[in-house]
C-alpha cells in the first residue's frame, strides 16, 4: 500500500489531531497515529479513551486500500524537517514496516497493527440528537466560558463547559465556584432542546480548530454519553462528563441596583499593580466605591507593605466597600474584552456581575460572575 501526499500539508493535520495525545498513555496503542487509506483520501485519527479526532486530507498515486498504525512522535519529528515537497508513503502490510521516500533519500519506520487501536462509540438509535449550530457562535461560546471552568477530582461536572441548546438559543456555561461565565447566543434557531458537558481537553480541542467564520456549520450528532462533531474536515468524537450540571441560575442576582462603569484596562492595570503588594495567601483586594470612583486596595500587615490606587468611573450612590479575590478579577477582567465594563453588585455579600457596556453582536449576551471575600476589620 503506497500513496504520495503533500509534506506540509500532512504535518498540519497530524499536528492538529496530535493535540488529542497525551504525554503519557495507559494503553502503547495510544501513542500511535490511525492512518486509513482510501482510492483518494488519507484519514488519520488520534484518540486518548476520552476523545478522538479525525481529519481528512487528499492524496494521489494511491496503490490500494488499506489500514496502519504509525507511532505520532518519530513521524512528527521526521515531517517537522522537511520543506513543501511531495513525499511518497510506502507501508508493507507484512512486516508493518513504513517507507518515506523524499527528494533525496528514504527513512524507515516501524508500524503497528490496528487491531488494538480503540473504536468509535456508537450513538445509541433511539436517544440521537442531531442539530446544526453556526461554528463562529459555538467558538466563541466555548472560548468565553473555557477559563472559568474548574480543576476538581471530587465534582467532575464542573470540570468542563456546559452546553445549553434551547428552540432560539445556544448558552454555554463554565464556573469553578468562584466565578462562572455565562455566554448567551440568540441569532441561532437550533429547533431542539438538548444539553451535554464538554470535558474541558475537548473544549480545548474546539478552541484551536473550529473555524470562526459564521457561514460554517458544525453538525452535532450525540446522545446521552458521546457526542460526533463534523467541521471543516475534522470530525471530533468525545464522552459526555457524567453528570447533572448545577442549577447556575440560582446564583445569578436578579437584581443589582449598585452599578459602575469603568475602563477595563485602567482597571485590570490597577488591579495588577495592587496584587503585587496584597497578601499573597488571601489575594484579597478591597474596592472602595465613592461618588464617581473606585480605591484599589491591598496589603500585607506581615510584611508591611500595602497599596492604594484610585480610578475615575461612573457612579452615583451610597458608600459601599466590597472585597475580591484578585487572581479571580484579573482572570475576569482579561478574558472579557471590551473597552468598558459595567460591575453590577446588590451589596458586598453577594456575587457581582461584570459584563460587557457595549456587546460585539446585537444577539449577543456576555456574563461573567464573581464572589466576594469576607473584608477584614
Amino acid at each position: 500500500m503506497n500513496f504520495v501526499v503533500s509534506s506540509v500539508e500532512l504535518l498540519k493535520h497530524l499536528q492538529s489531531v496530535g493535540k488529542v495525545l497525551n504525554a503519557k498513555n495507559s494503553l502503547p496503542i495510544l501513542d500511535n497515529f490511525l492512518f486509513e487509506v482510501t482510492i483518494d483520501k488519507l484519514t488519520m485519527t488520534a484518540s486518548d479513551l476520552e476523545t478522538t479526532l479525525i481529519s481528512t486530507l487528499d492524496i494521489e498515486e494511491v496503490s490500494e486500500e488499506g489500514s496502519m498504525c504509525i507511532e505520532a512522535r518519530r513521524i512528527l519529528d521526521i515531517l517537522k524537517e522537511f520543506p513543501e515537497q511531495p513525499l511518497k508513503f510506502d507501508f508493507d502490510m507484512e512486516t508493518y514496516i513504513v517507507k518515506v521516500f523524499s527528494d533525496k533519500g528514504v527513512f524507515q519506520i516501524p508500524g503497528v497493527g490496528i487491531e488494538d487501536f480503540p473504536a468509535l462509540p456508537e450513538i445509541e438509535e433511539e436517544k440521537r440528537n442531531s442539530v446544526q449550530i453556526e461554528s463562529e457562535i459555538l467558538f466563541k461560546g466555548i472560548t468565553n466560558a473555557f477559563f472559568a471552568t474548574a480543576d476538581d477530582e471530587l465534582r467532575p461536572i464542573m470540570n468542563g463547559v456546559f452546553v445549553e441548546i434551547s428552540n432560539n438559543s445556544v448558552t454555554c456555561v463554565a464556573s469553578d465556584a468562584h466565578k462562572l461565565v455565562r455566554y448567551r447566543r440568540r441569532d441561532t434557531m437550533p429547533e431542539i432542546e438538548a444539553s451535554f458537558i464538554l470535558p474541558k481537553k475537548s473544549s480545548s480541542l474546539f478552541k484551536s480548530l473550529l473555524p470562526r467564520e459564521p457561514e460554517n456549520q458544525v453538525k452535532i450528532e450525540f446522545d446521552d454519553k458521546n457526542a460526533f462533531f463534523e467541521f471543516d474536515t475534522y470530525k471530533a468524537v468525545c464522552r459526555f462528563v457524567e453528570g447533572k450540571y448545577p442549577s447556575y441560575n440560582t446564583v445569578i442576582p436578579e437584581t443589582s441596583p449598585i452599578k459602575i462603569v469603568v475602563d477595563r484596562t485602567d482597571f485590570l492595570k490597577t488591579l495588577r499593580r495592587v496584587s503585587v503588594l496584597s497578601n499573597q495567601a488571601s489575594n484579597l483586594i478591597k474596592l472602595k466605591l465613592t461618588s464617581n470612583n473606585i480605591e484599589v486596595s491591598g496589603q500585607d500587615i506581615d510584611y508591611a507593605i500595602s497599596a492604594v490606587e484610585n480610578l475615575p468611573c461612573q457612579y452615583e450612590g451610597e458608600e459601599i466597600e466590597i472585597g475580591f479575590k484578585s487572581i479571580f478579577l484579573i482572570d475576569i477582567l482579561s478574558n472579557l474584552l471590551t473597552d468598558s465594563v459595567s460591575i453590577e453588585l446588590a451589596d458586598s455579600t453577594r456575587a457581582g456581575l461584570l459584563l460587557p457596556v457595549a456587546n460585539e453582536l446585537k444577539d449577543e449576551d456576555i456574563l461573567m460572575l464573581i464572589m466576594p471575600m469576607m473584608l477584614g476589620n
